[in-house]
């Protein structure tokens, strides 16, 4: 049965709450410019920072356009309620990150925060795959540079003790 409210509703929210999680977490998120996190010790593998302002911005758009198909293919938003609940829990978790690490400099939390992050994302996928394979794929992308990012916290937390 098709939802009564226009799915145009729930791609809004989507686009909304994405875009306001992105912009948050890029407003602690200072890179270079950030007198902490430039002062900190990084490992080899550390991208300059052009790439994270370049990979953050496709990530949410891919999380995104995922979240919008499982709306699409659900047929409502009731259908649907689990994998966007989960998706909301897991944008949720990934702005911690962003807050526990660059903004309150909490590098063993925000590790916490970000295994509970991939967890959230790997669940998500799951259920994703339920309404549309093609919406978990666009967030393997996501979960790799999540792992990515595991290992530039754990290091960071290892190099600076």
């Amino acid at each position: 049965m098709q939802d009564s409210r226009p799915a145009t509703l729930t791609v809004f929210l989507i686009a909304v709450m994405t875009a306001a999680t992105a912009g948050l977490g890029a407003a602690v998120s200072g890179g270079s410019e950030d007198v902490w996190y430039f002062a900190l010790e990084k490992p080899g593998l550390t991208p300059p920072d052009i790439i994270f302002a370049v990979v953050w911005p496709i990530l949410f758009v891919l999380m995104a356009f995922g979240a919008i198909l499982v709306r699409i293919k659900a047929g409502s938003f009731a259908n649907a309620s689990a994998a966007l609940g989960l998706y909301f829990l897991q944008l949720t978790a990934n702005l911690s990150w962003s807050w526990l690490f660059f903004g309150f400099h909490q590098v063993l939390i925000a590790i916490v925060a970000l295994g509970i992050l991939w967890l959230l994302i790997v669940i998500m996928m799951r259920t994703f795959a339920k309404h549309s394979v093609a919406a978990a794929i666009l967030q393997i992308p996501y979960l790799i540079w999540v792992t990515f990012a595991g290992y530039l916290n754990a290091s960071i937390l290892l190099l600076n003790q």
